[in-house]
């Protein structure tokens, strides 16, 4: 199959254009630090769902990609409480990485 069909990795994509959008906006204090640190992160999300469609055992690599949807989740916290994405963003953005993170967790018990 091939990883961009994958709907994890379609939502996935999706929050990671959502990212790059809200991103500019952040003070330059914030823009170059937590902000830079979560676009990272988001992309190496995608890297790791990719990498586990092409492997045999998904497991390992499923797991990191849950731990980074973590970091994505606390950036986008810190954020909020910062003031830097106001409540209507942050539910929009948290939506999304539930959606992202109940498909990992899908995939994760589909291996065992």
């Amino acid at each position: 199959m091939i990883y961009s069909s994958l709907p994890v990795h379609k939502a996935s994509y999706e929050l990671l254009l959502e990212i790059f959008i809200f991103s500019k906006d952040l003070s330059r204090e914030y823009k170059y630090t937590i902000g830079q640190d979560l676009k990272k992160d988001t992309i190496d999300l995608l890297v790791g769902i990719y990498r586990a469609n092409r492997v045999y055992d998904k497991k390992e690599i499923i797991i990191e990609s849950r731990e980074k949807l973590e970091m994505i989740r606390l950036y986008v916290r810190i954020l909020h409480d910062l003031k830097e994405i106001g409540i209507k963003k942050f539910t929009h953005i948290n939506l999304k990485i539930e959606n992202v993170s109940k498909q990992l967790t899908g995939w994760q018990k589909s291996q065992k």
